[in-house]
This record gives C-alpha cells, structure tokens and sequence, in this order.
C-alpha cells in the first residue's frame, strides 16, 4: 500500500504544472478592460492562501526549469508588465501585506519620459524592495512587425537606460503585448551583455502552466486582468506537442495547414483557432497533419491542441508589416 501511494506521489510530480499569471493596471476605472480592481485582487490572493498555493518569485520557478527539476504544482509566480503607476498607488500595498513577490516589467520610455500614466525610476527602486525588476522594451513596439535591426536598437537602448537607472542588468524580458514569433525570440535570445546572452529567460503572454520541460526562452504567462475566474485559470496544463506548420503568419492570411507531433498513444485531440473555435481532430501514429483553406480574420491568431480545453498546447502567429528579415 505504501508503494502505490508513493507511485502516487511521484506520478504526480513528474506532471506537476506550476502557474505565472500577469497583471496590468490595478483598480483603473478609465482602462477596465486591462486593470484589475483591488477587491478581484485580494479575493484572488486570499484563493491562493487557503487553497494552499505558494506565491513564489519567478527567479525560483526558473531555478527549477534550469536544473531541470519538477516545478511544485501549487507554485505560482506573480508579473505586473508597463510598470503603470496604479501599480505603486493601488496593487503596491496589496502584494505587500500578502507577502508576494512580484516581477514588474518596465517599459523604459514610459519611465524614462515621465510619462504621466507610469511609475518613475524613483517609484521602480522603491517597488524593487519587495520583488524583481525585468525589461519590457523601451518603445514598447509590435516586435513582429520590427527588422532584425530595430529590434537590436530597441533591446539595447531599453537595457542601457534600465542598467544605469537601477545599477544593475536585467536579467528577464517580457514581450510588449506578448507578442513574438521565432524570429523575434530568436533576436531576443541572442542579445549579449558583457559577451554573455542577457537573459536567463524570456516570458510572453500565451495561456499555459509551466513544468521542468518548459523552454527558459518560452515562458508561458496567464493574464488576469478584469473579471477572472481565478479557480479556471489555475486548471491549466502544459500538452507536450511539438509544431511543425505553421510557425509564421502566413504571408497570403490563409492558413492551408497545422502539423504537429504528439504522443503516439493520442488517437484523438481538440484543435483550437481564433475565430473559429473548437473541434475534434484525429492524430495517427503521432502525427497530426489537418489540410486546411482558412482565412485569418485576425493579424494575431492563436492556434491550441489538446486533450481538452486545459491541457493544452498554444502557438500564436502574428502578422508583420515588413518583410525585411526572415
């Protein structure tokens, strides 16, 4: 009996998923759509302490996906992206009196400029006490519409401003919007400091949990923001999938097909796309190759396969306006 509960156990962690969620504005009246109110913020963390989740700082879930050890299923990291000053004024005293670590990432012109909308460098250092600080970009622009160029001007000015503001280096990147496709995450990666790459790792904003096979370049984060159900977020899990077609935005906006690889033992999965929802498909031997004629009806689709709604595996493609780099 002892042995299979301790099978249990194990099986258990071997597919532990582990959660990073992101916020954006905190009780903005003017900007519901992306701000969360201090009510819906302290209801979710009180879900978090008496269901026993553990509020860690980002830093020790990516310790574990290096050593490639599981990643506790109650773990949760908390990220707050653009730095807005409703952060410092409203959210601020939230995550303090909970004890959460956070992540903000900064959006360096914003700060910079003083732009009136965003927290200054003064109010970043202050916020620093109490979580990690990463970079955001400096012009906050659609990197999937940038050439390899603009996107190198645009990281090395947002790191060398963020460098000698806070006085030391960012070791994090979140992509504006959430935004990228291989190329970008590709530019991003290979960015260096001191003859080193910059970044330990690079988060976006596709739905998904993380486990100690996720890549440190490809940091799946959940937003909330609004009205959530914060109980269904946390139902999310990673499927292992890997994709062949598509991994671009297709150039004519007709996507003719997905592949991807799974698990052989699979014989059936649900496919998602934006705009046209859910359906059944069949995978043989593994493989999956659908034969599609589909008009995209949004420049930034998203493309999920899974074993049901969350267990999933996310792809975006997004839709550049040049075709300067490949």
């Amino acid at each position: 009996m002892r042995y299979l509960f301790f099978i249990f156990i194990s099986c258990s962690y071997i597919f532990a998923n582990s959660h990073i969620f992101v916020y954006h504005r905190f009780g903005d009246d003017k900007h519901k759509s992306a701000s969360t109110t201090i009510k819906e913020l302290e209801e979710e963390f009180e879900y978090f302490k008496k269901n026993n989740y553990k509020v860690v700082s980002l830093e020790k879930i990516l310790n574990k996906i290096k050593k490639k050890e599981n990643v506790p299923s109650n773990w949760i990291a908390l990220t707050i992206d653009d730095a807005y000053k409703s952060f410092y004024t409203h959210g601020l005293e939230i995550f303090k009196k909970y004890k959460y670590p956070f992540t903000l990432y900064v959006y360096t012109e914003a700060t910079t400029k003083k732009y009136k909308d965003f927290m200054t460098w003064k109010q970043i250092k202050e916020a620093s006490k109490y979580g990690s600080i990463g970079l955001h970009s400096y012009s906050h622009p659609h990197l999937t519409h940038k050439s390899n160029k603009e996107i190198y001007k645009d990281t090395q000015k947002s790191f060398y401003i963020f460098t000698k503001k806070m006085g030391y280096a960012p070791k994090t990147y979140a992509y504006p919007y959430g935004e990228y496709d291989r190329r970008v995450q590709k530019q991003i990666k290979k960015f260096m400091f001191q003859k080193k790459p910059a970044f330990d790792a690079i988060l976006n904003q596709n739905i998904g949990s993380v486990t100690k096979e996720t890549d440190l370049f490809d940091i799946p984060r959940i937003a909330l923001v609004g009205n959530v159900n914060i109980k269904q977020k946390l139902k999310y899990k990673t499927f292992d999938a890997k994709w062949i077609e598509p991994l671009k935005f297709p150039k004519d906006g007709i996507l003719k097909s997905i592949k991807a690889k799974v698990n052989p033992k699979y014989k059936k999965l649900k496919l998602y796309i934006t705009s046209e929802g859910w359906r059944d498909i069949k995978v043989n031997n593994g493989i999956i190759d659908i034969k599609l004629n589909i008009r995209l009806k949004r420049a930034r689709t998203r493309i999920i396969l899974g074993t049901d709604v969350f267990t999933i595996s996310s792809n975006i493609i997004t839709k550049k306006r040049n075709n300067n780099d490949k």
